[in-house]
């Protein structure tokens, strides 16, 4: 029993990175310093993708699996096994691979764009009033 909560709850900490990984970057429009968070965490996702390396969640998942007298994941890994074919169809890795990417390019360029933007505000002086007028409302 404790062995299968382990399982689900890594898997659930599993599926909270993912998003993570694809919507971070939009996060840190509001919360900048996240993107201090975001940024390693999109290079361990994207690495674990082009290297095929085992990620520690699933390794620790499939133990935890299989202490519960559960089965292991399957070699490919959580995305595959619980994304890929459930959320999208297996040929769709490609595109939903591609969207990710630029899911995050935008969000990294939305980043830096309201930085520049807010780091020029403050440096603008503000305009004085002419004397005798009275501002807009």
């Amino acid at each position: 029993m404790v062995y299968h909560a382990l399982a689900l709850t890594v898997a659930i900490v599993h599926l909270l990175f993912v998003a993570y990984v694809v919507v971070g970057g939009f996060l840190a429009w509001r919360v900048p310093w996240t993107i201090v968070i975001h940024v390693p965490a999109v290079l361990w996702g994207f690495g674990g993708v082009i290297f095929g390396y085992e990620c520690p969640l699933t390794h620790l998942e499939s133990w935890a699996r299989e202490k519960a007298g559960e089965s292991r994941l399957p070699q490919s890994g959580f995305i595959d096994h619980y994304l890929t074919g459930v959320l999208y169809p297996e040929d769709a890795l490609g595109l939903v691979r591609s969207l990710v990417a630029a899911a995050v390019i935008a969000s990294w360029i939305g980043f830096v764009a309201l930085l520049v933007s807010r780091r020029r505000r403050r440096s603008t002086p503000p305009r004085p009033l002419v004397s005798g007028t009275t501002p807009e409302l």
